[in-house]
């Protein structure tokens, strides 16, 4: 066995003449493993708010979505769309047309985005569950055509869940110059009815801006003949999404984006990711904090075995061995608080996910009730190795200046 760890483990464990230096130890593991505590529960609460937040978008959004690189429209009817439609892969195909508009109810205006979609837009995303009110989700019939609105876009108008009044859609007309005299005269006007219901992402940009509508209802208010501003797709569940991303980017070159959930809403999550970085880097600097105990209480050691240290030199360990004993002893401080922080904030995070424990206190006007959490096993193994290392670097210095200015006196 290695002796400096050995010794190490025997001056660990075993009783010291000074009990003052055992409540310091004990103070240092507590310290460590208090610090990777909250690493790992700090980490997992934002690892569930970015997948609750992904849960929403999921609803919403499709799995790929192509656009075009430069420009707002593109006509999807050329051979190499058709090459990506024949994919077995793919299991729903939807043409989708946005563009901003001017919306009125009554007295009330606001700017709203008009997103026409295909009568299949229902398979492609899971739009039912986002739907409140006694109608369904309807984008025409043989007379008219229905627009579900955003709830806090509903707000904004006054209209109400099923509004009587059909909601006033004024749009300019493509390559037409505004006329002066009559400005109405530039603009096309349409009108939309209630399906009876409205949809909730809980998320500002689709509930404050966005009307879903019939793919034809966008193209007449807009000028456009066959042109679309994104194809959506949902694959069947067998199929691997990054490499039917992949294949659909070689097939359609490099005038066309094609985008995963994730990258349709790159901002969002670039954004949580850089808060939990910053998390992540404060809670580090209370770690190296947390290490300056462990070397109070190495420095109580070294002072206490004194003795034994003189008995070790004796029998012709040198000063290199001693400081390996020390070293591992500090060592052994930050391991077993790293087990242990890591073992009890996984303990937490069972309990909070299974229970709630801790609420957000809202009163039901949050989306969920408690902190969410979701422990990954790459966050764990990073906050192990931070731990570790920020526990290893910590002592050397320390150590050995300590065993040469306290030992050779």
């Amino acid at each position: 066995m290695n002796l400096p760890f050995y010794i190490a483990r025997r001056y660990l464990f075993s009783k010291k003449k000074h009990n003052a230096i055992n409540i310091i130890s004990g103070i240092s593991v507590c310290g460590v493993a208090l610090a990777t505590l909250a690493l790992v529960c700090t980490l997992s609460v934002f690892n569930g708010f970015q997948d609750m937040v992904a849960g929403f978008f999921t609803a919403f959004d499709p799995e790929l979505k192509i656009t075009i690189r430069e420009g707002k429209v593109f006509d999807p009817n050329s051979a190499a769309f058709k090459q990506v439609r024949s994919l077995p892969e793919i299991e729903v195909w939807t043409e989708t047309l946005e563009e901003n508009a001017m919306v009125q109810y009554k007295d009330r205006q606001a700017m709203a985005v008009i997103k026409g979609v295909d009568d299949n837009f229902e398979q492609l995303t899971s739009i039912d569950s986002l739907l409140y009110g006694s109608g369904e989700f309807l984008l025409h019939d043989e007379v008219v055509d229905y627009g579900v609105l955003g709830v806090e876009l509903v707000s904004e108008l006054g209209t109400g869940i099923q509004f009587v009044d059909p909601l006033q859609v004024y749009a300019p007309k493509r390559n037409v110059r505004v006329n002066m005299a009559n400005p109405s005269a530039s603009f096309n006007r349409d009108y939309l009815f209630s399906p009876g219901a409205v949809f909730v992402v809980n998320q500002q940009k689709y509930d404050n801006n966005y009307i879903l509508t019939s793919l034809d209802f966008a193209r007449r208010l807009f000028n456009y003949d066959t042109e679309v501003s994104a194809i959506e797709l949902k694959l069947k569940p067998d199929a691997d999404i990054a490499a039917v991303q992949k294949d659909i980017s070689g097939i359609l070159g490099r005038h066309y984006v094609v985008l995963n959930r994730y990258e349709q809403q790159a901002d969002v999550f670039r954004i949580m990711e850089i808060e939990k970085f910053i998390s992540y880097l404060f809670l580090t600097f209370i770690l190296v904090i947390a290490c300056f105990n462990v070397i109070g209480s190495l420095s109580m050691l070294i002072l206490d075995k004194r003795e034994d240290v003189g008995t070790l030199r004796n029998l012709g360990a040198d000063d290199r061995l001693i400081a390996r004993i020390f070293l591992f002893e500090g060592r052994l401080i930050s391991i077993f608080g790293a087990l242990a922080g890591i073992l009890v904030g996984l303990l937490l995070c069972f309990l909070q996910k299974q229970f709630g424990i801790i609420a957000l206190g809202g009163n039901g006007s949050f989306v969920v009730d408690a902190y969410p959490v979701s422990v990954h096993v790459k966050d764990v193994l990073l906050v192990f190795v931070t731990v570790i290392a920020v526990g290893f670097l910590s002592v050397w210095y320390p150590v050995h200046y300590l065993t040469r200015r306290l030992l050779n006196k």
